[in-house]
């Protein structure tokens, strides 16, 4: 999915009128407090993968790959996963998504973005976006209140544009997925098989 031009994203207390260097150098690789990451720091094979909460080749990757992707790589130790979040149309329904899982928690931010991609069809079929990112917020254990006022803290928002600004200029990311693997670019949407030949071929030069 490509990415319209970055603008700055107003996310109104929720009527949900939501108005709302090199490739991979040591800046690109570091990972940051910002970063959301899974699996060993230590890890000799680095994969970054860039992705917005509203783009359905994103859904389909974490569905149906990242599963087994995971269980092969990441709980292995031998990956170390690296999520950055970018912004795709519609905009404002990957930030209201994004700020809710930080406001969830580091330690349930990947289990609501689950969630977000899960039931990102049924949400685009019913058009009721914030009745289902609220729901979720919900089963995470926030209230509706917390929920308004997480969507809608300008420091968040300003954080995030700021986060994905830097991933355009820095990283010359245009659109999601984009994966890096320990430097080598892989666009679009990944099936098992050619990241697991990403991984060994970074395994084999880290060597």
């Amino acid at each position: 999915m490509r990415r319209s031009q970055l603008s700055f994203i107003v996310i109104a207390a929720f009527a949900f009128a939501l108005a709302a260097c090199d490739r991979f150098g040591a800046k690109t690789g570091a990972v940051t407090a910002d970063d959301m990451s899974l699996g060993a720091a230590s890890a000799k094979v680095t994969v970054i993968e860039y992705a917005s909460a509203s783009c359905p080749h994103c859904a389909r990757f974490n569905n149906e790959v990242f599963p087994a992707f995971k269980a092969q790589f990441i709980d292995t130790g031998k990956v170390h996963y690296v999520f950055r979040e970018f912004l795709t149309p519609p905009t404002e329904v990957a930030a209201a998504g994004f700020l809710m899982a930080r406001c969830a928690g580091k330690d349930k931010y990947f289990s609501v973005l689950d969630a977000i991609y899960r039931g990102q069809e049924a949400m685009y079929q019913s058009g009721d976006f914030r009745g289902a990112l609220l729901k979720i917020a919900e089963s995470a254990g926030m209230s509706e209140p917390q929920f308004t006022a997480c969507i809608s803290d300008d420091k968040s928002i300003q954080a995030l544009n700021s986060r994905v600004e830097t991933y355009e200029k820095r990283d010359h990311i245009t659109g999601t997925p984009t994966f890096m693997v320990n430097g080598k670019v892989l666009d679009g949407e990944q099936s098992l098989a050619s990241l697991s030949s990403a991984v060994s071929a970074a395994q084999a030069a880290a060597k």
